[in-house]
């Protein structure tokens, strides 16, 4: 047993911050303001300034690609300005990984003065006798040098989105690209990977990851390592696993209740690419985006999956991909309707008013990342460019939530890094001010509201009697630090089942064994 005294934030229906709470058992046993006297002598945690939340979810990971490249070079996180220096902090880590391919993530052609990605010829240079690949930083598209074109060019050649001359992939080349570097990597490997990565987003305050799966492993091999690994996870830490795929099969062929994600449930691309599909083209330009499915494909893929008990979600960036969602996921209801399906649309950048109306209508959650907001990779300068007036509409969570909508937050890593404190300023501090939560509100989203996103909220989400003690320990009260200046809350501890996080040590065959012979939730 153990008590803590001080910032209590339940995160609860009623905003209530509390003074004690009692974890027991793995629960909480009691939270209040007047602490009964059979507690009294339970081990105190005297909190000072700090504060005690539910722990975070992060509603849309995904997890086997973040692990992956959350091992590699994050470019992201280079101390570089320049496509020279890229260039020579991708030389520096070629000369130290051991990987047969070098894989680097998070190149951006804003965040260098070059303003444009690095090219084949630039990657060649840095690694010259190894097959290597730079993907940019929306997860859309990626560079590969010679030697790995020369190995993929009769898998790549006549696909749409294929450029030799620069080695860019876009759209069904990088998908394609992404399909080689999964399988470039060991399964062990990767098991070591994801549990690294659970350790990571533990040290962020995450107890709960929403992972979406399916990136080309033979066999959907991914899908089934992270219902294992999740399964076999130490320490309490929660994955749920949404296999991306038009094929209900996939989901229900390994008891998985839920399908969707991005990749093959993606209906478009992303704005860094100049993909996502629009009703109106783009600045300057007769282009409005992809929308890689017809409306009969995405429809029947949701009434199959609808029809089949399967919680749905949809990958929609611009507007007219959110509402081929909206519509979608309509239809489907109207064909089979289900009381409490939890049918989300993630990202939702650009909505539309009809759109939103159909989700309110028929109870669609919105997975959103706030992340997205004042992105240093996908600048305000540079969005402006492309949709022009259309950047007010960009990321309307206020709007979302006023029109009574369920609302929750999540990363899309490794498009940018798991960080609930990021969210949370930036749902704050919106770049249209007009779009600005209150802390209570942006709270919610990245706690209770991702937990009720996967049914999980009888159990997770809020702080309140009889519920699992997952418990994120902030250096300071969000109530009490400025909104401008919610960034600097950092995260100092996270309990889940009312314990100290401990770092994932099982070996990974051990790890994969368990996980296969558990029945937990995933």
């Amino acid at each position: 047993m153990i008590r803590f005294e001080g910032n209590i934030i339940t995160c609860d229906s009623q905003n209530t911050v509390a003074a004690h709470l009692v974890a027991e058992g793995g629960r909480v046993a009691y939270v209040g303001d007047d602490l009964p006297s059979r507690y009294r002598d339970a081990a105190l945690v005297s909190l000072g300034q700090r504060a005690l939340l539910p722990s975070f979810v992060d509603t849309h990971q995904h997890f086997a690609s973040f692990a992956a490249f959350h091992a590699g070079l994050n470019l992201m996180e280079a101390e570089t300005d320049t496509n020279a220096g890229t260039v020579e902090a991708l030389r520096s880590f070629a000369g130290e990984t051991k990987d047969g391919l070098v894989i680097a993530f998070g190149a951006s052609p804003h965040s260098v003065q070059e303003g444009r990605l690095l090219n084949r010829e630039e990657l060649d240079s840095a690694c010259p006798g190894r097959p290597a690949v730079v993907v940019k930083y929306d997860g859309h598209a990626c560079v590969i040098n010679t030697k790995l074109l020369e190995i993929m060019r009769d898998k790549l050649s006549g696909l749409r989105g294929y450029h030799p001359d620069t080695g860019e992939m876009n759209q069904e080349a990088f998908f394609k690209v992404c399909d080689h570097m999964t399988r470039s990597i060991s399964t062990p490997g990767l098991v070591r990977n994801m549990q690294r990565a659970m350790d990571f987003n533990a040290s962020r305050g995450i107890g709960m990851v929403h992972t979406v799966s399916g990136v080309g492993f033979p066999g959907n091999l991914d899908i089934s390592l992270e219902k294992w690994t999740g399964r076999s996870a130490q320490s309490g830490f929660q994955l749920r696993v949404f296999p991306q795929s038009m094929d209900i099969r996939t989901a229900t062929s390994r008891g998985l209740p839920r399908i969707g994600g991005c990749f093959a449930t993606a209906l478009d691309g992303c704005f860094g690419s100049r993909d996502a599909a629009l009703h109106r083209p783009y600045e300057r330009t007769a282009d409005q985006g992809v929308l890689y499915y017809s409306d009969e494909r995405v429809e029947a893929f949701c009434k199959a999956a609808n029809r089949a008990g399967l919680q749905i979600e949809l990958h929609a960036i611009g507007d007219a991909a959110f509402d081929q969602a909206a519509k979608a996921l309509r239809a489907a209801l109207d064909d089979f309707p289900r009381d409490d399906h939890r049918h989300g649309i993630i990202h939702a950048c650009l909505t539309t008013e009809e759109g939103l109306s159909i989700c309110r209508d028929y109870r669609i959650l919105l997975l959103v990342q706030t992340a997205f907001i004042a992105w240093k990779q996908e600048p305000d300068r540079y969005l402006r460019s492309i949709l022009g007036s259309r950047c007010e509409r960009l990321n309307p969570v206020r709007t979302m939530l006023d029109a009574g909508l369920t609302v929750a937050a999540g990363s899309d890593a490794p498009t940018t890094t798991p960080d609930p404190i990021a969210w949370i300023h930036k749902a704050c501090n919106h770049d249209n001010p007009e779009q600005s939560l209150s802390v209570y509100q942006a709270l919610r989203l990245c706690t209770y509201n991702g937990a009720f996103a996967t049914f999980d909220e009888g159990d997770r989400g809020s702080l309140e009697t009889g519920k699992i003690a997952d418990m994120a320990l902030l250096s300071q009260s969000p109530y009490d630090v400025p909104a401008e200046k919610l960034n600097t809350l950092k995260t100092d501890a996270l309990y889940l089942r009312g314990k100290p996080y401990a770092n994932q040590s099982r070996p990974a065959v051990a790890s994969i064994l368990r996980g296969m012979l558990s029945r937990g939730k995933i």
